[in-house]
């Protein structure tokens, strides 16, 4: 059996399970169940920087040149801010037509405790790690990049045989990192039942219910946006059918909806575009490891359902300006929001306040948000793996494009 289709029958069984279970059983299914899943979490976690670091420097060694590496990071960090705009639209789009939380009168009666969103600049000065031994220690993908941006560049400079020596070296790793990765992907199914089975049988049908109008909302339109953008973008600018696009997605796809996590589901996605697409290892190694850090088309397009949601739930009338102000603080938020679970709420905090709505409503979306996480997650790195068959395209054809 195919294990995207394994992965599949689990997260069912673990939604069947966890509605039968429910609460009561919920002391036992934490003690026993959920530390399996957070084992699997661990096992994917623990390859995100070696591979992310070897992969790197091996896709920049690959590349030759500085020119190539300009050319393909300016491409990728443009189509990935354009996307982000556009999913914002959609999300304002199908809200709007669905109109989540009119007439549901309900108040925050809690406050969520988020993290300040940090500004533009102090990304960038965030980016150059003092120390990259602690940034990978504490796995903090964006200085890695940098980093492994810098040794790439560095071994290029060098030339020669020496050189010849750590492309080798950093080559040897990073197919080592590939390998354990197969090896860990063999429990992802027991994973993905180990990880679901406790959120089902937590919040069960109750709490899901009163804001399912959000929950489809978001699902209905990570699937256009899916559909009609990625599925553009691999068929015009990747030459790929959008049926082999999304079947060679569908393992990394499923593992993001339950893990909510870009950067635990970047291996196996980089993985899968080489091994069934015939992406480049330079591309990927470059494309999606950024991708994880700043294309947040999943997350951006869950802040424009959310912000409407929360204007109606308050009856507030969201103005053109106001609207246009969450596209564009959205779209600058992605640059800076990590690709681990839970980071949409800095980002859509960070909206609320620059456009005046309450912060409170914060606390009407958090007790769904690991349910809304698992759909913008999805939606992220199929358009990390968009943008990257796309991107490979054009540099396998740059030659005959520009003769």
């Amino acid at each position: 059996m195919n294990l995207s289709v394994k992965i599949f029958a689990a997260l069912v069984l673990s939604v069947i399970v966890g509605l039968v279970a429910g609460p009561e059983a919920l002391p036992f299914i934490k003690l026993w169940i959920a530390p399996i899943g957070t084992i699997f979490i661990n096992l994917i976690k623990m390859m995100i920087v070696p591979v992310v670091f070897t992969s790197l420097v091996v896709g920049m060694t690959s590349l030759g040149d500085t020119t190539t590496l300009g050319r393909i990071g300016v491409r990728t960090i443009v189509i990935y801010l354009v996307t982000t705009a556009i999913a914002i639209l959609i999300g304002f789009a199908v809200a709007g037509i669905g109109q989540p939380g009119a007439g549901l009168q309900m108040l925050a009666d809690g406050k969520v405790d988020v993290k300040e969103a940090p500004s533009i600049m102090q990304v960038f000065v965030n980016m150059i790690p003092t120390s990259p031994v602690d940034s990978m220690a504490k796995a903090q993908i964006l200085p890695i990049i940098v980093f492994a941006l810098f040794v790439g560049v560095g071994i290029i400079q060098v030339g020669g045989e020496r050189a010849q020596v750590l492309i080798k070296f950093f080559d040897a790793a990073a197919e080592v990192c590939y390998k354990i990765i197969a090896l860990i992907m063999n429990f992802a199914p027991i994973g993905v039942f180990a990880l679901l089975l406790p959120v089902v049988a937590a919040n069960g049908p109750k709490v899901l219910l009163p804001l399912i109008s959000v929950i489809a909302c978001l699902a209905v339109g990570c699937a256009i946006h899916a559909v009609a953008v990625y599925s553009t973008i691999a068929r015009v600018g990747g030459h790929i059918s959008p049926m082999d696009f999304f079947s060679a997605m569908s393992e990394a796809m499923l593992l993001a909806f339950t893990t909510c996590s870009s950067a635990a589901t970047l291996p196996v996605n980089m993985k899968n575009l080489q091994e069934k697409l015939g992406t480049s290892r330079e591309v990927t190694s470059f494309v999606l490891p950024l991708g994880a850090t700043i294309n947040m088309d999943g997350t951006a397009l869950y802040m424009g359902v959310c912000s409407l949601f929360i204007a109606n739930v308050f009856g507030i009338d969201l103005t053109m300006g106001q609207m246009m102000m969450i596209v564009f603080t959205g779209t600058l938020a992605s640059i800076g929001t990590a690709g681990v679970p839970g980071a949409g709420l800095i980002m859509l905090a960070m909206v609320l306040q620059s456009v005046g709505l309450p912060i409170e409503g914060l606390a009407l979306v958090a007790g769904i948000d690991r349910v809304l996480d698992m759909f913008r997650t999805c939606l992220n790195i199929t358009g990390d793996g968009a943008v990257a068959v796309a991107i490979d395209y054009s540099e396998k054809h740059h030659g005959e494009l520009t003769a």
